[in-house]
C-alpha cells in the first residue's frame, strides 16, 4: 500500500510538471528556456527571415518577459512616440522596420494640413526580409496647432505609392527653438558645377542649444530632405557620417569625423563640395574664422582627390 501511495504522488508531481510546462509554451516557439524570462529582444535569440522578436509576460512573474520570434506580416512597427505622445525638438523615432534597402520615410503634419518635415531615416537589418531596429531624431516646421501627426512609411519600389504606413496622433508642446542654415549643391543653382565648392542655405528649425555649430552639422549630415531633392538640392558627403567632436577655440573650428567621410570618395570636385559645405556650414557662425577638418584625429592625408 506504501509503495502505490509512492507511486501516485510521483505520478501527480510528473502530471503537475507537464501542466505547467505546457502552459508556458502556449503560443511560444520550443526554444524558450528559463533565461529567456530575464531576457531583452537584443540579446541572445536571432530571429529568422521574416520573423520578428516578441516579449511576453512570464506565466510566474509580470515583471519579467519571454522572447519569442513570431513570423508577421507587417513591415513597420513604431514603438515611440505612443499615440497621443507630448512631443518637442528634436522628435524621437524609435521601433523595428523590414524595408527594401533598409530606408523609409518619416513625415510630421500638423493638423492645419501643413507638412512640417519629411526625411529618410534607415533601419540596422542584417540583410533583406530581416527585420531592424531604428533610432532617429527629426526636427521640424514651428506647427500652426497643438495636435498632428507623425507617419512611418516606405516608398514602393514598384509604384512610388506610400505603404506600410503608421500614422501616431501627436501633441506638440512649446519649446524654444531656433534657425540654423545647412547648405548643399544644387543643381538648379549651378547647373554646370563651374565651381564644385558653391553650396547654398537651407533654414532647419532646431531646439535652442547653446552647441549651436554642433547642432548645425549634425543637421548638415541628415542631408536633403525628400522635397529638396526634388526642388534639385544634394549633398556631397556619405550617408552615415559622424561628428566625433567640433570645438570651437581662438575662432577656428575643429570639427572630427568619422571614417565614412571619406569612404570611396574620388574626385577633386567631390573632396571641393565636402569641405566647402561643412566649412560653410561652421562660417555662419561669428565665432568662426577658420575650419580644420579630421578623420578619428588625422588631417593631413584625408579627403584626397
Amino acid at each position: 500500500m506504501k509503495k502505490i501511495l509512492i507511486l501516485a504522488a510521483i505520478l501527480l508531481l510528473i502530471a503537475g510538471c507537464s501542466l505547467k510546462n505546457g502552459r508556458e509554451n502556449t503560443g511560444t516557439n520550443q526554444n524558450v528556456t528559463a533565461k529567456n524570462c530575464t531576457s531583452t529582444c537584443d540579446q541572445e535569440l536571432d530571429c529568422q527571415q521574416g520573423e520578428k522578436c516578441r516579449q511576453t509576460p512570464c506565466p510566474d512573474d509580470q515583471t519579467t518577459t519571454i522572447k519569442t520570434c513570431q513570423a508577421v506580416k507587417q513591415n513597420i512597427f513604431v514603438s515611440e512616440p505612443k499615440d497621443n505622445q507630448e512631443i518637442g525638438l528634436p522628435l524621437i523615432v524609435k521601433g523595428d522596420a523590414r524595408v527594401f534597402e533598409n530606408t523609409f520615410i518619416v513625415r510630421v503634419s500638423d493638423n492645419k494640413g501643413n507638412k512640417l518635415a519629411e526625411t529618410t531615416a534607415m533601419s540596422e537589418s542584417p540583410d533583406a526580409g530581416y527585420f531592424g531596429s531604428f533610432n532617429i531624431q527629426v526636427n521640424y516646421n514651428k506647427p500652426a496647432s497643438e495636435t498632428g501627426i507623425v507617419e512611418v512609411f516606405q516608398y514602393s519600389a514598384k509604384d512610388g505609392t506610400e505603404t506600410d504606413k503608421v500614422i501616431i496622433p501627436v501633441k506638440f508642446i512649446a519649446v524654444e527653438d531656433m534657425t540654423v542654415n545647412v547648405y548643399f549643391g544644387s543643381e538648379k543653382l549651378n547647373p554646370e558645377v563651374m565651381d564644385c565648392r558653391l553650396v547654398y542655405p537651407i533654414q532647419r528649425r532646431i531646439a535652442k542649444t547653446e552647441a549651436v555649430g554642433k547642432a548645425a552639422i549634425e543637421e548638415l549630415l541628415k542631408g536633403p530632405t525628400p522635397e529638396e531633392i526634388n526642388e534639385k538640392f544634394y549633398t556631397s558627403i556619405n550617408s552615415g557620417v559622424k561628428l566625433q567632436s567640433l570645438i570651437i577655440k581662438d575662432k577656428t573650428a575643429y570639427a572630427d569625423f568619422d571614417d565614412r567621410l571619406e569612404a570611396a570618395v574620388g574626385g577633386s570636385c567631390r573632396v571641393a563640395a565636402i569641405r566647402s559645405q561643412i566649412t560653410t556650414t561652421l562660417k555662419q557662425f561669428a565665432t568662426v574664422e577658420n575650419v580644420i577638418i579630421s578623420i578619428n584625429g588625422r588631417t593631413e592625408d584625408i579627403l584626397q582627390p
